[in-house]
């Protein structure tokens, strides 16, 4: 009973005992009578409320019965109400038919039978309560197919997501087996060596200057095992949040100078011009640790993707922040790829494409926003690229 809608009826009769009789003999529970004695108050009723139906006296001063059924289906709102006539004009067939044709239901004739009323209003309230659930079941109908769509759709997005996801893993974990492979081999490869010429008994393979060389290769293989691991375990941190910043001061000029210092002998050997400019002390207060790794990552990409070519480092202020350009002249990056490298496992496209896990700028720029900083690329394929670092000092 407390989901049975209300039902409302409305009453029109130009006398007040003809509507106090017919109230009588309609009123229920979960029924509300309204009553009015003239059109104009019926119309201004049926404007307000929605009705289950309408029980009208055809006899009226001023507007009729009819005449008020007529405007009653002419109005969208109220068209649909069924529409009872009252009439003590007699059972006369053209009667009823201007009645019908104005838009009645039914007919009731004085004096009237209750039992009739009642029956009859019944009908028409249980068919009021039952389009009532039935456009509510509708409605739920609808908000629930909305919902399987929205979900169905939520779940098509996140198929693409996983599928693109499990691409990615697949492509990682074929790009980090060939990337750890290849230090392992060289490892492998030079320990064999070693073990062959011991037991060969050749120890000239051991003097002073090899043994420079090969502890030389162990530490590159080492370096290049150690930068890998750090750079996976580096976006661990980044997903989980957990990438630690230790700000301090220092001279961020100085720790470029020492950078490049670094990378002086890298650079001369793969036949790269290094030029270095900086614009006096930068103090600041960033982590030293962490922003060596951002200009150590673009330098080493400077020296991967533009062998051969000049390697142009700057460091000074931009707009009161503190600033370091790492300019090189290889293969360059294309404008509809700018955006892209700086995700995970992205790196420069075509020929010239070298070894990596494309994992350098997207850690590098993580890096770089944890300090409130940013990182800005300038590049075109085939005419280099300038990344600019910008920090607040």
């Amino acid at each position: 009973m407390l989901n049975t809608p209300v039902s409302k009826l409305l009453l029109v009769d130009d006398l007040p005992e003809n509507l106090l009789a017919l109230e009588a003999l309609v009123s229920e529970e979960r029924r509300a009578v309204y009553k009015a004695q003239s059109a104009d108050e019926a119309l201004a009723l049926l404007l307000e409320h929605e009705f289950a139906l309408a029980i009208l006296d055809v006899q009226m001063p001023g507007m009729n019965g009819f005449e008020l059924a007529e405007l009653m289906r002419g109005t969208e709102k109220t068209k649909h109400i069924p529409i009872v006539f009252v009439s003590a004009a007699g059972r006369d067939t053209n009667y009823a038919f201007k009645g019908y044709e104005s838009g009645a239901v039914d007919f009731l004739h004085k004096p009237l039978d209750g039992h009739a009323v009642r029956s009859k209003v019944a009908v028409f309230v249980e068919l009021y309560r039952q389009r009532k659930v039935m456009s509510r079941q509708l409605d739920e109908l609808q908000r629930s197919r909305k919902e399987q769509d929205a979900l169905l759709a939520e779940l098509r997005e996140t198929q693409v997501e996983l599928q693109h996801a499990v691409r990615m893993r697949d492509d990682f974990m074929s790009v980090v087996s060939h990337e750890l492979r290849t230090p392992l081999n060289g490892l492998s490869l030079d320990t064999q060596l070693r073990k062959m010429h011991l037991n060969r008994g050749n120890q000239a393979a051991f003097g002073e200057d090899k043994l420079k060389a090969m502890f030389e290769r162990d530490e590159r293989q080492i370096q290049r095992l150690i930068r890998l691991i750090d750079d996976m375990l580096d976006v661990s941190r980044i997903r989980t949040g957990k990438l630690s910043i230790r700000p301090q001061g220092f001279d961020l000029a100085q720790l470029v100078r020492n950078i490049c210092d670094n990378f002086a002998q890298q650079m001369e050997h793969a036949g790269c011009e290094l030029s270095l400019e900086v614009d006096g002390e930068l103090p600041g207060v960033w982590d030293e640790l962490r922003i060596e790794q951002v200009i150590s990552n673009l330098l080493s990409n400077a020296l991967r993707y533009g062998a051969g070519k000049p390697v142009r480092v700057r460091a000074g202020l931009r707009d009161a922040r503190a600033c370091v350009e790492v300019c090189d002249g290889g293969v360059g990056i294309a404008v509809a790829d700018q955006a892209r490298i700086f995700q995970q496992f992205e790196r420069a496209s075509g020929s010239e494409t070298v070894a990596g896990l494309g994992l350098g700028l997207f850690i590098s720029e993580q890096i770089v926003l944890a300090h409130g900083g940013h990182i800005e690329l300038e590049s075109d394929a085939g005419k280099g690229s300038l990344f600019r670092v910008l920090l607040p000092l």
